[in-house]
């Protein structure tokens, strides 16, 4: 399913935030979003994961979701949203038990998110007792758990030291690798973008327009830490954006 953005534009009350957004997520892509602070990317995404609506233009879901998918649209945020109480099965099972699905067909499916998440082991530990990266883990496994036909990823792995980071960034590679999904991936760092994403889409300061949308060839499994072509594109980002993003830090000290 593709995700296409007509005409999106958007204020709260005299402030503008987008202005006139189009933008096209083919099915089986990642595209990231970067742009200077409040810039309206989170805003973006929650208009495409029906949270709230624009004030002019539309989300369009195009083409059908996949045959057992559960929920369309699915969110990983920052914060990772664990019910403490419950183990990590059960942190992934509620979303299954959201729709009705428990038993046999529950355990397989949990079983099979565990397993592509590198989880297994600790399916019946509480989140108190895993890392920051483990618990990101949950909600991705979570997230995958209901086969939603696009991923809305707002700044997952920001709350991460850069160790982490960079395992969970190899661990969205091979998840994609193996299964490709379709996202939109929110974040102020251009390594995760670079890393990640098919398309780059680099927004203006407030109200946010699409400056240039970046478009990355080379496959997620080949690119890698220190890799001059990643580099390469990382720099072209940072000088779109390093003006704008003075500004914008200048203008949020003053608010």
């Amino acid at each position: 399913m593709d995700i296409r953005l007509d005409g999106i534009s958007h204020s709260y009350g005299d402030t503008e935030v987008l202005r006139d957004i189009n933008l096209s997520v083919p099915s089986g892509r990642i595209a990231c979003m970067v742009g200077p602070s409040g810039c309206g990317k989170s805003t973006l995404l929650r208009f495409i994961g029906g949270l709230e609506r624009p004030s002019a233009g539309q989300v369009l879901q195009v083409g059908n979701p996949p045959a057992d998918c559960l929920n369309p649209l699915t969110y990983v945020f920052q914060h990772f949203a664990l019910l403490p109480w419950r183990s990590v099965r059960g942190n992934i099972s509620l979303v299954l038990e959201d729709h009705g699905i428990r038993g046999a067909r529950a355990e397989t499916i949990i079983a099979d998110v565990l397993a592509r998440t590198r989880l297994s082991d600790f399916a019946d530990a509480l989140p108190k007792q895993l890392s920051g990266g483990m618990k990101q883990r949950v909600a991705i496994a979570r997230a995958l758990a209901v086969n939603p036909a696009v991923m809305l990823m707002d700044e997952p792995l920001s709350a991460l030291d850069s160790q982490t980071r960079e395992l969970l960034m190899d661990d969205l590679v091979a998840l994609w690798t193996r299964q490709p999904f379709t996202a939109v991936y929110v974040t102020h760092n251009l390594a995760e973008a670079v890393r990640l994403g098919h398309q780059i889409v680099v927004l203006s300061r407030r109200p946010g327009q699409i400056r240039e949308v970046v478009e990355i060839d080379k496959p997620l499994e080949a690119r890698g830490y220190a890799d001059p072509d990643l580099e390469a594109v990382q720099k072209h980002l940072w000088d779109l954006m390093r003006d704008e993003a003075r500004a914008a830090d200048a203008e949020l000290i003053h608010v």
